[in-house]
């Protein structure tokens, strides 16, 4: 038995690719906190991957636990910046007496 489905409209697909592309483009440049065009980031990038996975990929037609397997990495990777971004943020803190006990080069 063959699983035959209708193919889907290629170029609706690659216009909505270049509309969010072009919206990328628009979002770096808005007034805006770099924390929010950072998310904004995220969520176009995520949604252009959606699409090329759903339709240049036909995860769209597949069932669904070939989507969980290609939707897994994404999960690991989300959970290991999660993990490592307090060690990444991490700032060393200096006392106001460490920092004046530090003799100059000269005086040496």
């Amino acid at each position: 038995m063959e699983n035959v489905h209708k193919e889907p409209n290629y170029m609706a697909v690659f216009y909505w690719l270049g509309a969010l592309t072009i919206a990328e483009l628009v979002v770096i440049y808005l007034p805006i906190s770099k924390l929010v065009i950072g998310a904004l980031l995220i969520l176009l990038a995520l949604s252009k991957a959606s699409l090329v996975a759903l339709y240049y990929m036909h995860l769209k037609f597949e069932k669904r636990t070939l989507g969980i397997i290609a939707l897994t990495p994404l999960i690991i990777c989300s959970l290991l910046v999660f993990s490592l971004l307090p060690d990444l943020t991490a700032v060393h803190h200096r006392s106001r007496a460490t920092a004046s006990q530090v003799v100059p080069a000269e005086h040496k």
